[in-house]
């Protein structure tokens, strides 16, 4: 059950991944957990470390399959890009060394802050005025890296939960929005990933093949469904409304958090 559980949030995860540039982070962290629970106390921190080498992955190959065109906001955005991985650095090791249960909650919390944004704050069910249209530009300030960064890796969420309002309120449509995103979750999960998979929390011994914090049978089994899917949907994306698009991304929101709040109950 454990394992076609898995494969299946492997193709959801892919599906985020293009659809929302999520790379997998919020999708995989509740499922990690639970079949995960054999570790104890760090399942948590097992299943943000498991989440970051899937995200790695994941945004690697959607990088690499975006058209060149709207990658090329990313050639004046160094500073940026070296804050993000900075920040995703930091967030790992305090993950690496924080109570389970603050990261868990941390991502709840986090989670329906998010959720309250993008419905109250206008500017992302529908952009406040047009965005750059011809180069797309990555309208987030380089400053906000380091604190970015920092967040998602502690809590496993990847990078696109926090940049996709920002560039969407920017102007961009969520097609470019989400695909931007990707690049930037790399940056921050590959520093990230670097540590969990050299530090281990009591507890995993437990899992029947772990490297560190992330457990490879579920890395294996997830990345084994969503790689499939997102060299296809990069190939040949679905035709979504702007509207639409921006409604679905509200709707994983609330879906994730729906399923670790009973999780908690």
């Amino acid at each position: 059950m454990t394992v076609v559980l898995l494969l299946v949030i492997g193709v959801l995860t892919g599906l985020t991944t293009v659809l929302f540039g999520f790379g997998g982070g919020f999708v995989t962290v509740p499922v990690v957990v639970w079949a995960d629970a054999a570790a104890g106390p760090a399942a948590s921190t097992v299943a943000v470390a498991t989440s970051s080498l899937v995200m790695v992955v994941n945004a690697a190959v959607a990088t690499a399959a975006t058209p060149r065109p709207l990658l090329t906001g990313l050639r004046h955005r160094l500073p940026l890009l070296a804050l993000l991985g900075a920040g995703g650095l930091a967030g790992a090791l305090a993950a690496a060394f924080a109570p389970p249960r603050l990261i868990t909650w941390g991502f709840v919390l986090y989670l329906a802050a998010t959720l309250v944004d993008v419905l109250v704050r206008p500017g992302f069910l529908r952009p406040a005025h047009d965005g750059p249209a011809g180069d797309r530009t990555i309208a987030v300030p380089a400053v906000l890296g380091l604190p970015i960064g920092s967040l998602a890796s502690f809590l496993g969420v990847g990078g696109s939960v926090l940049t996709v309002p920002l560039l969407r309120r920017s102007g961009l449509p969520m097609a470019a929005a989400t695909a931007l995103a990707n690049p930037l979750t790399f940056c921050i999960s590959a520093p990230a990933c670097a540590i969990f998979l050299t530090t281990a929390p009591a507890g995993t011994g437990a899992l029947l093949l772990a490297a560190g914090s992330v457990d490879l049978g579920a890395v294996a089994l997830l990345l084994l469904g969503a790689v499939p899917v997102v060299v296809l949907l990069r190939r040949r994306p679905p035709r979504i409304t702007d509207r639409v698009h921006a409604w679905g991304y509200i709707a994983l929101l609330a879906l994730v958090l729906t399923a670790m709040l009973f999780r908690l109950a």
